[in-house]
Parts: structure tokens; C-alpha cells; sequence
């Protein structure tokens, strides 16, 4: 799942837009020569025309790249989202898909099981910033020792809330809750402000209340799925206590609100109006809530996923079409270390030019790199920041000893399975949680023998 939304609610663009050359493309790969013996990509994930300052920058970025280049030419394809589920697996069958195309992590290993991504091995020492990258992210795109990806982005999941409610309740802002416990105490207290304020909130429909049920269960040290991908683990001690944990807060606590099968959309509303304490989040929820639903950056910090043992991840990042010919393929890396792969540089890179124009600079995500490359990159973002940088120094600080998970096989689909528990347990006061979890768990099952 997208940190910022559940992904299957956005519509697709379908239209093909051609970006700074007059080289007349199909939607898909196709030939990688254009006129004057020039090495053409396409490639996706454009930002589309009503994100007018993103989607400058996408021309800038790919002007500049085409200058220092002057061998390659590279269209574009605009997309809003930039993968749409529904028509992923038709375009890859159908021989649609752009030379360098977007995934999401959870997606990559199925690209590679259906034998239509190019095996980038041969190719990468020949992108510089590779072993830059955080190895728990290039281990994401690889399988059975063959690169098969770059990842663009990530992002973990952590515990957001509000520094003046916290404040308010008698609580130390600066010493957000460590623990499933804390967090329920905090609750109380903040609750406890009345006057319709929520301690806690928690997603429960359309598939998010089964992402953030995975996110909680991760961060107790469980799994939704065994290592090898064949059966449910969610019928545990660490599953049970996330359930039991939720309807207390929600029925013997009081600290949940009464009402109940919230969507990120109601969570934010509540965070940005100011009667919310806390919420499960990546990084990129903050700037949302303060653009688009009224709250104030002073106000919002983030923490670390309470009970210190692990954490959801999920990002992005790019694959080749099986069909780019070597050439696609060096062209494709170059272009990916311009655009995405430069600390401090490039479209999610240049801090200097994001802040000009409005963007937040200084929120602790994405960390993309290691080592040198990161200090840099760090070091640009600080120099550039725009938001209060200190806020979020506690989820830097506390992410590092977290165990990094990505979202299950099938997640989707065990996602919907598990929104149904969450809902039930949220909203039916007598919810058997025993029995909740024996039948997701052999529900699980059967969608993980189907594969």
C-alpha cells in the first residue's frame, strides 16, 4: 500500500503524453532507436498535468538529462496512480509496458515469477549510485542472486501525533509512547481532554484496516504469512494481543471515538482538525495534513512504532521491460541515476528547488541511501529545511534497531480477509477474537495455497 492512501481508490489516466520530443511513441515498448541513430526509452510514471509543479520538474530533469546525453532520447508517459492494479498485469501479458516501468515493492517479485522483467545483472555495475542504495532495499529486486530492479523510494511506518495535545493532557511532547501500553495510557489522558477529542484512531475498511493490522503485528515481532509463503501466522499470541489491544482501547478505554470503519481520508481529517492525538503513518501523511486538512507542522511530530520490534516498509521503484535491448537498459540506469539516484540532486533530490516553490523540505523520509551517499543527501536536506526538523527526531533515532518488513504475498487480498476482524473487533463489543483469527487464518491459508 501507498503510505499516503490506499492505492485502488485513484482512477488511472490512461493517455499517453508525449514529454520534450517530437519522436511519436505507442504506449508501450517498441524499437529502441529513434531518428539519427539515437537510443530511445520510454518510461512511466510521469506526473500528470494537473500536478503542474511536479511535472515541471519532470521536464527539467529529463531536458538536462537529454543534454548531458544527447545519444538518448526519453519519453515519458504520465500516470496518475502510476501503477493501476487493474490494468498492471494486462499491460506486462500484452507487451504494453514501457522500457523502464514502475512498481511497487510488493509487486516485484511477480513481475520476475511471470518472466517479463530484463535481468539488469550484467548491467549494474554500470550504475554508479547502486551500491549506494540501502541493501535491505536493492535485496527487494533481487531474486535468486539476479538484479532484476532499482528502487526510486521508501518509506517505514511510525507513530504520528500531536505534540500540543500531548502537551494539553499533562504528557511529555518530546517523549512519545515506546510502547503498545504507553500508547494506551496516552490515550486515556488525551481523551480524557474531552470536548470530542480521540486519543487513538485506526483504519478499519477498504482494505486499510488489514494493512494496518500488519503494521501492528510486525511491530509485536509477528508475521501475517510464514517464511516460506504458505501459511497464516496471525493466529498468535502477537496477533491476539493486537486485537485485544484495539477493542480495549476501543470499549474499555473510551480513547478510540465511537465511531468506527475510518479510512485514511477520516484519520487525517481528525489529525489536521486538531482533535486527534495519534495515528499509525509514514513521513509523507504530515505535509498532507497540513495542506490539505489545516494543521500546523509545529504541531505534528513523529515517533517510532510503539512496541520496538519491527516496522512495515514499502516504497518503489523501477524494472525494464524483458524486451529493452542493451542499449534501453544502459540508457534506462542512466537515466534513473539523473532522476532519482543523486544525493541532494535530481527530481527527489533537489532540496534547494523543492523549497523554492513551496514543497516541505526536512521530513525524515525518504532515506534511500547509505553510507557518504546519505550524508550527503542529509546534509542538502538540512541545509534546505523547511519544516520543524526536530519533531521528527525520535522516529530517526528509533528506526534504526527496528526489523524492516515489506507488506505480505497477496496483500491485497489478505488485507480484505483481515479488515473484517479489525472492523468486528472495533465495532461489536462481544467480538470472539479467538475465533476471528482461526477463520482469517484458514481464510489466509486458502489464498496462499491458490498463489
Amino acid at each position: 500500500m501507498r503510505s499516503t492512501g490506499f492505492r485502488h481508490s485513484f482512477v488511472a489516466l490512461s493517455v499517453c503524453s508525449l514529454a520534450l520530443t517530437l519522436a511519436v511513441s505507442a504506449c508501450g515498448s517498441g524499437g529502441g532507436e529513434s531518428a539519427g541513430g539515437k537510443t530511445r526509452i520510454t518510461v512511466n510514471c510521469m506526473p500528470p498535468k494537473s500536478a503542474k509543479v511536479d511535472r515541471r520538474f519532470f521536464e527539467q530533469d529529463i531536458a538536462s538529462f537529454e543534454e548531458a546525453n544527447p545519444d538518448i532520447d526519453v519519453v515519458a508517459h504520465d500516470a496518475f496512480p502510476c501503477q493501476d492494479p487493474k490494468t498492471f498485469d494486462a499491460k506486462l501479458a500484452g507487451g504494453q509496458m514501457e522500457d523502464v516501468f514502475y512498481t511497487y515493492f510488493t509487486d516485484a517479485r511477480h513481475v520476475v515469477d511471470i518472466n517479463q522483467a530484463a535481468d539488469l545483472t550484467p548491467y549494474i555495475k554500470e550504475l554508479k549510485s547502486y551500491n549506494t542504495i540501502q541493501r535491505q532495499l536493492r535485496d527487494i529486486y533481487t531474486v535468486d542472486g539476479k538484479v532484476y530492479g532499482i528502487p526510486r523510494t521508501g518509506y517505514s511506518m511510525g507513530l504520528i501525533y500531536n505534540k500540543k495535545l500531548f502537551q494539553e493532557a499533562g504528557l511529555d511532547p518530546d517523549q512519545p509512547p515506546a510502547t503498545w501500553d504507553e500508547l494506551r495510557t496516552a490515550a486515556m489522558k488525551i481523551a480524557g481532554l474531552g470536548d470530542g477529542t480521540i486519543g487513538y484512531a485506526d483504519y478499519s475498511a477498504q482494505n486499510q484496516g488489514g494493512w494496518h493490522f500488519t503494521a501492528e503485528l510486525y511491530s509485536r515481532g509477528g508475521d501475517v504469512v510464514s517464511a516460506d509463503g504458505k501459511k497464516a501466522t496471525i493466529d498468535t499470541p502477537a496477533g491476539r494481543a493486537v486485537l485485544q489491544n484495539l477493542h480495549d482501547m476501543r470499549w474499555t478505554d473510551d480513547s478510540m471515538g465511537s465511531k468506527q470503519l475510518l479510512v485514511i481520508n477520516d484519520v487525517q481529517q481528525l489529525m489536521g482538525s486538531g482533535k486527534l492525538g495519534m495515528y499509525l503513518s509514514a513521513p509523507d501523511n504530515i505535509p498532507i495534513l497540513v495542506k490539505e486538512k489545516g494543521g500546523d507542522y509545529k504541531d505534528l511530530a513523529l515517533a517510532p512504532m510503539p512496541g520496538g520490534q519491527g516496522t512495515l516498509i514499502g516504497g518503489d521503484g523501477y524494472m525494464f521491460d524483458k524486451k529493452a535491448s542493451p542499449e534501453q537498459i544502459r540508457a534506462g540506469l542512466k537515466w534513473l541515476d539523473h532522476m532519482f539516484l543523486t544525493p541532494g540532486d535530481g527530481f527527489t533530490g533537489d532540496y534547494a528547488r523543492a523549497r523554492k516553490n513551496g514543497a516541505p523540505v526536512g521530513l525524515p523520509e525518504p532515506r534511500l541511501f547509505t553510507g557518504a551517499a546519505d550524508a550527503k543527501d542529509q546534509q542538502v536536506k538540512k541545509a534546505n529545511a523547511n519544516v520543524p526538523v526536530d519533531n521528527y527526531q525520535a522516529f530517526l533515532d528509533g528506526n534504526q534497531s527496528l526489523d524492516m518488513k515489506i507488506e505480505p504475498p497477496h496483500a491485497q487480498q489478505i488485507y480484505s480477509v483481515l479488515d473484517g476482524v479489525v472492523s468486528a473487533v472495533l465495532t461489536k463489543k462481544d467480538a470472539d477474537i479467538d475465533q476471528l483469527l482461526k477463520d482469517a487464518s484458514s481464510k489466509v491459508d486458502g489464498i496462499l495455497a491458490r498463489g
